[in-house]
Parts: C-alpha cells; structure tokens; sequence
C-alpha cells in the first residue's frame, strides 16, 4: 500500500474534495469533473484511495494543506492523531504537557461538548461516512451499465473495502460517542436531517454489516498490504463483541472468541521482536493485520505518527536515535503503567528514565513522567526513515497480539472456548518479551497484560470501561484533575456529540451528563 500511496493519496484526494460533514447526506461537492472522474475505470482505485488516506492525514495536499474539515487546524484533525487523543489520554497509558485549547482537558477527564479534539473526531467519522457512501452510490451495477463498465472483481473488492472503512469508522462512534447519525448510500441525499442510531441499532447494524462482508473482501493476507481483508473484518468483528455488554447491555464472548480465533488461525506471524511493530519497516512484519499506512515524503502530516515519535522526545533523549530531526517535549507516561513491569526482564518496557522522574508533579514539565521510547522513525537495520521530520512508521490499528489477547479474555469471561489455549496464547507474547510465564488466566492480569503488550496503540479506554475500571475503582496520576487521581462522574465513559453538530441538526439528543 506504501507503493501504491505514491500514485494515489493526494491525485486520489484532489479528486474528491468534499463539503462540510456536519451533514451526512451532504453530497460530496467534486465539480463539473464529476461524470468525467467516474467514466474512467482507473480513477476508481484513485479515489478509494481517498477513503484510506482519510485515516492518515487531513487534506487534499501535502503537510496537512487544503484540509478536509474546514473548521479545524490541518494538524489536530487527522483521523489517527485524533484517535490516539481519545484513547489514551483520558487513561494511566499517556499525558501530555502541552496546553492547546481542550488538549489538558482530556487527561484531567474534564472535557466538553465543544472540546475541539473529541468534536473533530466525531466530525471525522461522520466525513470518512460520507465519502464511503457517495462512493457507493457512484459504483452500483446500474451506474456502471450506465457508463458502460463491466462490474469487474476489482470494482467489486473496491465497494467491499469502502464498506469495510464505513463500519471502522462507524465502530469508532459506536465505542467513543455511543449514538450517533447513522446514514448508508442506501439513504437519498438531502431528503432529511440524518436520524441518530441508538447503540444496539448501531450495533446491530455494523454486526450485519461486517458478516455480509465476511464473504466478499479478499480473503486474509491477500489483498495488498494496508488494505482492508477478511481477517481486518474479523478483528473489528471480535472487537464489537468483546464490548458488546458494554454497547448493548448483552455478552458475547463466545462470539468474540469465534472471530478472534478466526484471526489467530489465518496464518499472521508473531514478530520476533516486539520493537520491529513499531519501527520505519514495520510494513515488513508478518504480525499486522490492519495498519494505517505513512510515508514520510507522500503521506506528509503533522499528526499520525510525526506526532506520536516527535513528541514523545524530550528532556535529555536524542532525537537521532528515533530517527527524526528534533524533540516536541510533550507525551509521557504514568507511574501506574511503568508499575505494570514488575518483571525486570520484560523487554516491552520502553521506557526513558534518565533525567525523567517518576512522579509527575507538574504535568507541563516534560521531565516529570518516564518517557516512552516505543514508536521510532527507525528501521530495523539501525538506519532512519526516508524523511526526518515526517515519519514512515505505520501505525496499525490491529495486529496478531491483540487477538490473542481477545480470545484469552473472551475464553475467562465465559465464552466458549479453550481455555489451556488461551493461557498458551497470552504466553506466547510473554515468552517473546522474556517475561516469565503465567500459571493462570484472571480478568486482572489479562487487563495488565493489554497495558504491557498493547501500551500507546490506542485501546485502554476501551480496556479500562469494558473491565469497569475507567471513571472509578481504580485512579491514576493526575486523573480527574488531581495528582494521586480521583474517581469521575459515570458519565465520562462517552464523549459528547459536537456542540456544532446539534446546531446543525437539532433531531439530535446529546448524551447524558453534556
């Protein structure tokens, strides 16, 4: 997928330059060249391209120029960036010494309807939405007859990646924000306000959804490499269920362990070396599954990954020796996930201690919190990525770990299953860290272990609510504001809907507590 990047991220995106996404059934606005783009059986791949360099970075031109969401910086509105924010600032994983408007907010978990990051992730949703249903709407047998295109197994894998995207990003909203605007190519375009989904519909919708596609994306490991498989399906598959008592009130982990196992069976290799997941030439490693792709000369922004490496070095770290050209001095870590490393021989600790204390005591001085050495623009051979400043590390959404991780959990919580099986799945990342191996699976060294394995990937939010531990019966440095951490109000398990949004369409009901 780098490859094909070169070709087609910014000719795919100058394709279709959408309007605002406030309105889901906005009709992207793309010209007279409109009929001319969609005549031309090559600009189909081009303008998928769109939907996946939506994830990447936030505009139609390089450095994050010519942005998609016109009411926020190019910078702080990049899908992955904003992602990351969302999942792990609010937990003990990351904390940011920075003081952009609503940015301090998200660790001292005191944020509003009009945060602009939580507000530029659900706008965000709501815009990758709209381009996958205009796509749809363009690539339907009747409009291709029209134009005179065969429906070629080509287009046809393009519609099922489109749809794939649609339910990413709708399981997102389902997760982050519960109910929201629900609106497939199905519905006619500005025939009235998009209806807002409760989240069992959302649910049940994106189980559907993501079954049907089950038969028709490539089968796993076959497609081209940042691109959407049956196996990436799988994996949101099992995530919808693991956290289904959470979104409906109803289990499944018999379910989630099903697609987990799907996954763990599909033929994706742990890495040898648990670093090489997070370095320039991870697009290398036989572990990912679904990984949003970067480049450091065709995919230039400031947010995804540039953000994460650069500004997770600070202090006394050299910025050479994470492959970049200078420190931002902005995210460390907690005492309470350094705390999970108890075993010494754990290499998954990386951490930066020199000249970083333990204890936070003023969040905005870098030094305060161990630094986190964990994502590197450095290849595994020792040599830096292609461009210094903007990095070509990628950042994967979903890897092999993570369904071990899924299927043990399910298997504990009571989903059928084999248990002995579980315990040799989660041992198996155990042995590649050096760790000692557990005698036994319990719900809290299972969440333990997704903050070792997992730390700074973008899902201990979801970790802490799903295991009851996120707005209280378990505090960490700074948490609700204060340095030994207070617990928070309920409500804080859901971000609220854009204030901007239930302007916009007043049908809309915001959720409790905003």
């Amino acid at each position: 997928m780098k490859n094909i990047f070169k070709s087609m991220v910014y000719t795919g995106a100058a394709l279709l330059a959408l309007g605002s996404c406030k309105d889901l059934d906005t009709k992207p606005y793309v010209g007279e060249v409109s009929e001319l783009v969609y005549q031309d059986p090559a600009s189909y791949k081009q303008i998928l391209a769109k939907l996946y360099a939506g994830l990447a970075v936030s505009g139609i031109k390089p450095k994050d120029d010519d942005v998609d969401l016109k009411n926020y910086d190019g910078g702080s509105q990049g899908y992955m960036r904003v992602y990351w924010y969302l999942q792990e600032f609010p937990t003990d994983e990351a904390i940011v010494g920075w003081g952009d408007p609503g940015l301090p907010d998200l660790h001292k978990m005191s944020w509003t309807a009009s945060n602009q990051w939580s507000s530029a992730f659900y706008s965000r949703i709501l815009y990758q939405a709209t381009v996958a249903n205009e796509f749809l709407r363009e690539t339907t047998d009747e409009k291709l007859s029209a134009r005179g295109i065969s429906n070629s197994d080509d287009i046809k894998n393009f519609r099922a990646e489109a749809r794939f995207i649609r339910a990413l990003v709708y399981s997102h909203g389902i997760d982050l924000f519960g109910s929201i605007p629900l609106v497939t190519e199905a519905d006619k375009v500005g025939s009235a306000l998009p209806k807002q989904a409760t989240r069992a519909e959302l649910f049940s919708y994106l189980e559907s959804e993501l079954k049907a596609l089950e038969n028709e994306l490539p089968d796993a490991r076959t497609n081209e490499y940042g691109r959407a498989d049956k196996a990436a399906a799988w994996m949101t598959l099992a995530k919808l269920y693991l956290n289904a008592e959470v979104y409906t009130g109803q289990a499944k982990y018999s379910e989630a362990a099903v697609y987990a196992k799907k996954v763990i069976d599909a033929g994706f290799v742990l890495s040898a070396d648990y670093q090489h997941n997070f370095l320039a030439d991870n697009d290398t490693s036989k572990e990912i599954i679904f990984p949003i792709n970067f480049d450091g000369n065709e995919t230039q922004t400031w947010g995804g990954t540039t953000t994460l490496i650069h500004a997770s070095i600070g202090g006394t770290m050299n910025p050479t020796d994470f492959g970049v050209d200078g420190g931002w001095g902005g995210f460390r870590t907690t005492k309470e996930l350094v705390a999970l490393f108890s075993d010494k021989a754990d290499k998954r600790a990386l951490f930066y201690s020199s000249g970083q204390n333990l204890e936070i005591d003023n969040i905005t001085t870098f030094t305060d919190g161990y630094a986190v050495t964990k994502w590197k623009n450095v290849k595994k051979d020792g040599k830096p990525g292609k461009n210094l400043t903007h990095t070509d590390t990628d950042f994967q959404l979903f890897r092999l770990a993570d369904a071990h991780l899924m299927y043990a959990e399910a298997v504990v919580r009571g989903g059928a299953g084999d248990g002995a099986l579980a315990l040799t799945l989660v041992n198996a990342l155990r042995t590649r860290a050096g760790a000692a191996k557990l005698t036994a699976l319990t719900l809290d060294n299972l969440l333990a272990e997704r903050g070792r394995e997992l730390f700074w990937e973008g899902h201990r939010r979801t970790d802490l609510i799903r295991f009851g531990k996120f707005t209280t019966g378990y505090n960490w440095a700074w948490k609700g504001g204060v340095k030994a951490g207070k617990d928070v109000e309920a409500f804080r398990t859901l971000f609220p809907l854009a204030a901007t949004d239930l302007v916009a369409n007043p049908t809309l009901k915001q959720n409790q507590g905003y």
